[in-house]
């Protein structure tokens, strides 16, 4: 059972695609930790399709004009329209981040960027927290294994069944009550 479960993981994620033309949302969130993430999430702002922006999870040590430099931003669009997330360690924090920045900000339908093998479990955390929000996918991919190469790549291979691990991990935590999903994005 838990074989035909990761297979059925890891086909879900090396199928995801980029969405060519999102739908306009409140806001954009990005959960760093990835490769092209913070680029996507960047483009989506330029493109108008949220208000604001948050980089979630972004290392203490990195500022905001480091950010403006390694994606190529305006000035102008960082200093009014991104906002910067150092507290969250994890997928978890990401979550209960993000969710007191859409609690002030009362937006109620949001773009989440993260990579493919990551956005199952990081829907699974934000809707925990993000109650009555419309989370609209955005799966960055970096590589694409929807051909099945995953199953002979070691390292794609290696990404995957850990996250595999991580998303059951997550599952369980919600079916013990471990994860009480009680901020609501609009109190």
């Amino acid at each position: 059972m838990l074989g035909v479960g990761f297979l059925a993981f890891a086909t879900h994620v090396a199928t995801l695609d980029t969405p060519q033309d999102p739908r306009k949302a409140d806001a954009i969130i990005v959960l760093t930790g990835g490769l092209y993430r913070l680029d996507a999430g960047v483009n989506l702002l330029n493109d108008g399709k949220g208000e604001r922006l948050l980089i979630s999870g972004v290392n203490p040590k990195a500022g905001r004009d480091d950010l403006r430099l390694a994606t190529g931003g305006d000035r102008k669009l960082f200093s009014c329209c991104v906002d910067i997330d150092h507290a969250a360690l994890d997928t978890i924090g990401n979550a209960e981040e993000s969710g007191k920045w859409m609690q002030t900000h009362h937006y109620n339908s949001v773009i989440l960027v993260t990579n493919n093998y990551h956005m199952p479990r990081s829907l699974l955390e934000m809707r925990r927290i993000l109650r009555g929000v419309e989370i609209q996918p955005y799966p960055v991919v970096n590589t694409n294994l929807s051909d099945g190469s995953w199953m002979t790549d070691p390292d794609a291979l290696r990404v995957i069944a850990t996250e595999y691990a991580k998303f059951l991990a997550a599952l369980a935590r919600g079916w013990t009550g471990m994860a009480d999903g009680s901020t609501t994005a609009n109190g």
